[in-house]
């Protein structure tokens, strides 16, 4: 354990631990949260992915959001890459295409707070075994 040598070094000690608490209270019970996916395979990232996941974990951390953002590998968009999945909880998972910084405030202003349909969702264009007859 490193040594505490200033009010500093006590603050930042604080809060990684306060933003481990937060990890693993959140992992109890993800059904209850907006689920944020972003795909950071290779073609994400080279399309600013992980600009767009630090913007949205920024922003829900800033405003309280229950939610949880994590990444994920391709969801087979590549063209429309980043890619972003939000699961709303007690609604069906919505896949956004081209999202940047402003539009992934967009998501979380209008989409998970307000529940408006945003421009830029890319449609379910694929059948389940079960729905195949």
């Amino acid at each position: 354990m490193n040594k505490i040598k200033s009010l500093d070094d006590l603050r930042k000690m604080k809060q990684n631990l306060e933003n481990g608490m937060n990890i693993r209270e959140k992992s109890n019970s993800p059904e209850s949260l907006v689920q944020i996916r972003v795909a950071m395979a290779t073609c994400g990232i080279a399309s600013g992915a992980r600009a767009v996941m630090n913007t949205l974990i920024e922003r829900i951390e800033k405003d309280k959001i229950p939610a949880v953002v994590t990444q994920g590998g391709c969801m087979g968009y590549c063209y429309a890459e980043p890619t972003v999945e939000v699961k709303v909880p007690g609604k069906d998972p919505v896949v956004f295409g081209y999202v940047d910084s402003k539009v992934a405030i967009d998501i979380i202003e209008k989409y998970v707070l307000q529940g408006e349909l945003l421009e830029g969702i890319i449609p379910v264009n694929y059948q389940t075994i079960n729905d195949k007859k």
